[in-house]
């Protein structure tokens, strides 16, 4: 690993920790069922420094300067209390500070603030640590990831934050790693293996600690990997309990906390055989986990299924649990307690992974509190179940639909026939980006309202004739070329732009209706925070960060970030100024998969934190990044025959990484304009033999074959000629 401290004042008082801290730190990880050797532990913080417990975070609303764990509070609100910045005075707010977080690539990051020092994370799972007041580095570390990994990120090799806890700064690793550093210096303090590195895990979520326990997920399903939730020792990196959310592939014990409730419930509910049991079945828990301390158990959200297609995953059907459901396990053993399926026997990736929310409403008799789970998941339909037993209390669709006409009394879809789908391709909404993805939601308690960064993005579904195991690479079970054709007509990328929307609904939980919505002009909106100002902030990948109405939804204030401003926000106070910070960044799966030339003034730029203050007048620097040259690299070489068969190659194994009809958003290069396009040797070089696996793109020969490689490449120099005479749209580095 890499530490880079910048040996501030902030430290004078602890001169032996700065002097250790100036250089670099080593090592090993462990397994993740053995403790990390006690010869290379680092020197441990001081006593007073970062000092959060599970009581600190518990009472996080009576301390509202600060921004203690991710969702803000144990029940995840995202709700602050500061009223400094009101809906009177909010069009003042301007830029306090900016911090370049040194990357290109997709920041989700939501920042923890304890003790006056900002702790984010950037791409690649890199930590800054800043001061919260002025946005001065105080410390990074860098992970030493290596970049190949990336070929195993779905949706790009980004990170959603830390958790901070006795004196010590948590961070999951892109590589799967779950590492603990020294709050107040960075150093290595443990370091731990979580996952079976030969298969595709990756760890893009937070890490959340409870009672001395880190709470880690993973991601990879998309890929082929088998979910669970792991609880580590937050001061040894010793695994404490596993819950996997999914059978064995033989269907037998793990010596694991979930082994009584796969045997009771799940194992029957799969298929003795299928594709899940060489691809693990998916179900990873890669973003939401929420600790209820009223009951004393852990609640998070499980994943899609591996592959999704069902057809192709459990042939003979099933719900398939725990995919796609809320499950919750005990605080201290991991042992279950109860779940809550959204999607049985998921078919189009509508994970439940999304924000987990909890809340007391006046559900009972004589308007009687009941504490109760919400979420809006993938599938459109919002939720409100009973948080100590898991009942179905009442659901609502949040978005237009197409695949359910609604839910049963037990809240089970009442799917579409056709949703099921075959060889014969479906227009679906929502599409797998989902009606609602990571971004957060916020829940006001003042007004019991929810606030749903909400999307409508349709797919074509079909399921995909030449599906085969692919180790590593996307195992899906769907033709992602289905009805694309290989020379769309003039005007496409305009048409498909037109379906896309996004939105920012403030949903009434007891009614289950949107009291206000507004309609954003692109898709994907960002993250959500509420404060008791008043105010609802909200970013989008344009560029615009803005405050709303909490009552009304009446835009007060907007200000451009100059990138992309997808997380969730966050807020915190210094000596009785309150600050509002985003982290900002052009990337994540929309901006690989679906951007499609994103036509909007947002190039491909370094992220930043952005950090705002009423009367703030700091610049937020433009971007300084050339154009790129859109002219093709080669001559239009390929036959008709193959460019159809190369829409199909590049669908399966190229789209999700570098664009929808080869067309990049600038994330990762666009292949159209590529000097290596036009070069066979070149181009072969790198998609069969990995020249470049150091940046991230792996070969690819273990899946394509010389022939269906070179089909490709004349799939993509046709785009580019057929794209050359667009108008540029952006700058890219």
């Amino acid at each position: 690993m890499t530490l880079r401290n910048t040996c501030g004042l902030w430290l004078a008082g602890a001169a032996a920790l700065t002097l250790a801290a100036c250089g670099q730190a080593s090592q090993t990880p462990e397994a993740d069922d053995a403790p990390p050797p006690e010869t290379e532990a680092a020197a441990p913080p001081q006593p007073d420094f970062a000092a959060v417990d599970t009581a600190r975070i518990a009472a996080a609303d009576e301390t509202p300067d600060e921004w203690l764990s991710y969702g803000g509070n144990y029940d995840e609100h995202r709700h602050s209390g500061l009223t400094k910045v009101d809906t009177d005075n909010v069009g003042r707010l301007g830029v306090a500070w900016t911090y370049d977080l040194t990357t290109n690539r997709g920041v989700e990051s939501t920042p923890i603030v304890v003790d006056g020092v900002m702790y984010v994370t950037s791409a690649w799972s890199v930590v800054h640590a800043l001061d919260a007041e002025t946005g001065e580095e105080l410390w990074v570390y860098e992970p030493d990831v290596d970049y190949a990994v990336g070929a195993k990120a779905c949706c790009d090799v980004v990170n959603r934050g830390v958790a901070v806890y006795n004196g010590k700064v948590y961070v999951g690793v892109i590589d799967g790693r779950l590492e603990a550093l020294d709050a107040q210096t960075g150093e290595l303090v443990w370091s731990t293996v979580t996952v079976d590195q030969s298969k595709p895990y990756t760890i893009t979520g937070a890490p959340r600690v409870v009672d001395g326990k880190v709470l880690i997920g993973n991601g990879g399903a998309e890929l082929g990997v088998r979910g669970y939730l792991s609880a580590y020792d937050a001061e040894t990196g010793k695994r404490v309990w596993r819950f996997y959310t999914v059978p064995h592939p033989e269907k037998k014990a793990d010596n694991a906390a979930s082994d009584t409730a796969l045997a009771k419930l799940a194992n029957d509910t799969w298929d003795d055989e299928g594709a899940w049991v060489s691809d693990g079945g998916g179900g990873t828990v890669w973003d939401s986990i929420v600790y209820d301390t009223v009951n004393d158990q852990v609640i998070f959200g499980v994943g899609n299924g591996s592959p999704w297609n069902r057809d192709v995953r459990s042939p003979s059907g099933g719900d398939n649990l725990f995919l796609s459901s809320i499950v919750a396990v005990d605080a201290d053993t991991g042992e279950y307690n109860w779940h809550f399926q959204t999607t049985p026997g998921d078919n189009w990736d509508y994970t439940a992974t999304q924000t987990i929310i909890l809340a007391d409403l006046p559900l009972g008799e004589a308007g009687a509190t009941r504490r109760v789970a919400m979420q809006a998941p993938k599938n459109g339909f919002f939720y409100v179940i009973d948080a100590a037993t898991g009942e179905f209390i009442s659901g609502e669709n949040f978005v237009p639909m197409t695949w359910a006409t609604g839910l049963d009394e037990n809240g089970r879809p009442l799917e579409v026939a056709e949703a099921r789908y075959g060889s014969t391709p479906v227009m679906q909404l929502p599409g797998a980006l989902g009606a609602h993805n990571w971004q957060p939601m916020a829940f006001n308690p003042e007004l019991d309202l929810a606030y749903i960064p909400a999307q409508e993005i349709p797919q074509a579904y079909a399921r995909d004739p030449r599906f085969s195991d692919m180790p590593t690479k996307w195992n899906t079970g769907v033709d992602f070329s289905a009805g694309q054709p290989p020379e769309p007509p003039e005007g496409t990328i305009d048409a498909i732009r037109a379906t896309l929307k996004g939105r920012l609904i403030a949903w009434d939980p007891l009614a289950q209706e949107a009291r206000w919505s507004v309609e954003h002009d692109n898709a994907w909106n960002g993250g959500v925070l509420s404060t008791a100002g008043g105010l609802v902030f909200q970013g989008k990948l344009d560029g615009e960060f803005a405050a709303y109405d909490a009552a009304t939804g009446e835009k007060l204030w907007s200000h451009d970030v100059k990138s992309g401003a997808a997380s969730g926000p966050g807020t915190y106070a210094i000596d009785g100024e309150q600050y509002v910070t985003i982290t900002t960044g052009w990337g994540s799966a929309y901006a690989l998969a679906a951007g499609m030339g994103y036509d909007e003034t947002v190039p491909s730029t370094v992220g930043k934190v952005v950090t705002f203050k009423l009367g703030g007048n700091e610049i937020i620097a433009d971007p300084d990044l050339p154009m790129i040259e859109r002219t093709p690299k080669a001559e239009d070489f390929a036959s008709a025959e193959m460019v159809q068969d190369g829409t199909v190659h590049y669908a399966r194994n190229c789209a999700v990484c570098h664009g929808q009809l080869a067309i990049s958003s600038g994330v990762l290069p666009d292949l159209r304009w590529s000097a290596i396009a036009g070069d066979a040797e070149a181009w072969n070089s790198v998609v069969m033999d990995g020249t470049l696996s150091a940046n991230g793109m792996v070969a690819f020969d273990d899946v394509l074959t010389p022939e269906q490689s070179e089909a490709i490449r004349g799939y993509v120099i046709r785009q580019a000629h057929i794209g050359a005479g667009e108008e540029p749209t952006g700058g890219q580095p």
